[in-house]
């Protein structure tokens, strides 16, 4: 049975199974969003994120350093000058002639230096900079219609990352289409101690039809927020989204030919991407802890609006915007029981032997107001009391947009998410 995924400009590739209908032509399976506009000189200069995250002091302290990233994704080229150094062998599953370092779409290059470039001749400089990448290789749609791939390739990529030294595993693809294959492959990812970063897609504004392998409960789901504060308007949304990142007006490579980046949306793909660097940089300050350890930390110290109620979950950015700094420069989360779950709160991918803990109810899915909430990131320029002078301060909104921090109740927000049965 052969498989169809397709990208659209630099958003996450969405992937089903074709049926008989096959034969008279391949499901349409694109994610919506505005298309990226024209090259850029200095890409650089459109990072916001990370200015608005405090990056450089979050430098000072953690970079990814010791942590791999497995990204299962269209190739990633490692001779661009912001990757050079920093890819590691990985494994080319689509069956068709070439490696995984041969980007047919230039997608996953993309995604790799949002995670780990170093900004080198005036490339994107990733969140984790001192973080190592491991390119899988899978097909997409339009590789498909070209050449004969091996219909497993996806299942097989998340296996064989769960199988390798990489930590977190970033997959900036997506599918409407449930697979028991693939969730198995994704549950035996948990099973093995990974965290596994999916984009929740960029029909928000359209269809917003749940994606898999976000909505694995396994897996977490990544929504996309903007430069101002606020979840962008083609983030998928629901009560499987668990975190958002920044998403909207992101830089990518306009394709594979690598002559030049294109400004536009990066989508959940850049998103998730993100959120994978920003796994990185906790690990790397915590090498002892466990995934799990990892998330838990990530979910607690996630930006939150001034009307989020403790003990709930919003559907549009789940425990809300990843903010690295502020546990690796202020301390806010902690990392719990190691061998519980903060996904499902069972006992899965930490220390072994032990009786799961009883599972809670689960608490309130928010659906967020209509008009798209603001949400807090990281203080630029405040991320420290060190840095700030002034130990009160909560941090600024990104972009600029004012907002309040709700800090306290953080145990509150360790519950169990309330997924939808897949």
């Amino acid at each position: 049975m052969s498989q169809t995924r397709k990208h659209k400009g630099s958003y996450a590739v969405r992937r089903g199974l074709l049926g008989a209908v096959a034969a008279a032509g391949a499901w349409v399976v694109t994610i919506g969003g505005p298309a990226a506009a024209a090259p850029i000189p200095d890409p650089r200069a459109k990072q916001w994120y990370l200015d608005a995250m405090n990056a450089e002091e979050i430098w000072k302290t953690a970079t990814g350093e010791g942590i791999k990233v497995a990204v299962i994704d269209s190739g990633v080229n490692p001779s661009t000058p912001s990757l050079q150094g920093q890819v590691l062998k990985g494994r080319d599953f689509t069956g068709v002639d070439g490696e995984e370092t041969d980007d047919y779409t230039g997608h996953g290059t993309s995604m790799a230096e949002i995670i780990a470039g170093t900004g080198k001749g005036g490339g994107l400089k990733g969140l984790a900079p001192g973080a190592k990448i491991i390119p899988y290789r899978i097909s997409d749609t339009d590789l498909q219609n070209k050449e004969k791939v091996n219909a497993f390739d996806f299942q097989q990529a998340i296996r064989a990352a769960a199988d390798s030294d990489a930590r977190v595993i970033n997959m900036s693809w997506g599918s409407e289409f449930y697979s028991s294959e693939e969730r198995d492959a994704v549950e035996y990812a948990q099973s093995k101690g990974k965290l596994l970063f999916a984009a929740a897609g960029n029909t928000g504004d359209g269809s917003n039809k749940e994606e898999y392998p976000a909505s694995y409960p396994e897996a977490i789901a990544v929504a996309a927020s903007g430069p101002d504060g606020k979840v962008t308007k083609f983030s998928q949304h629901g009560n499987f989204v668990d975190i958002a990142a920044p998403g909207g007006d992101i830089p990518t490579w306009c394709d594979e030919k690598f002559d030049a980046y294109c400004d536009g949306d990066g989508g959940t793909s850049a998103a998730t991407a993100i959120a994978s660097a920003s796994a990185a940089l906790i690990w790397s300050k915590h090498p002892e802890w466990t995934g799990n350890q990892v998330l838990r930390v990530m979910f607690e110290s996630a930006g939150r609006g001034k009307d989020w109620k403790p003990g709930t979950v919003s559907n549009y950015l789940g425990h809300g915007i990843v903010r690295p700094g502020a546990h690796i420069n202020r301390g806010l989360g902690k990392p719990g029981d190691p061998g519980v779950s903060p996904l499902t709160n069972e006992r899965v991918g930490g220390s072994s032997g032990s009786t799961a803990s009883p599972r809670p109810s689960a608490p309130a899915s928010s659906p967020g107001p209509q008009d798209k909430p603001d949400f807090v990131a990281e203080a630029k320029g405040r991320d420290s009391a060190a840095s700030a002078g002034d130990s009160s301060s909560t941090g600024l909104v990104m972009g600029g947009v004012a907002a309040v921090v709700v800090l306290g109740a953080a145990a509150a927000y360790a519950v169990v998410r309330r997924r939808r049965s897949a």
